[in-house]
């Protein structure tokens, strides 16, 4: 059973901490589907 199978997720990630496809790739690999994935700078 995954946690996220079926749903539909949208992914910002950090650029000094976990980059948006690190944090997809965890997603997936749970049964998400990625929709949007993005690496922002929180300054």
């Amino acid at each position: 059973m995954s946690i996220l199978k079926g749903k539909k997720v949208i992914i910002i990630g950090d650029r000094d901490g976990v980059p948006g496809p690190a944090i997809g790739e965890c997603a997936v690999s749970a049964g998400a589907e990625v929709v949007f994935s993005s690496t922002e700078c929180f300054v």
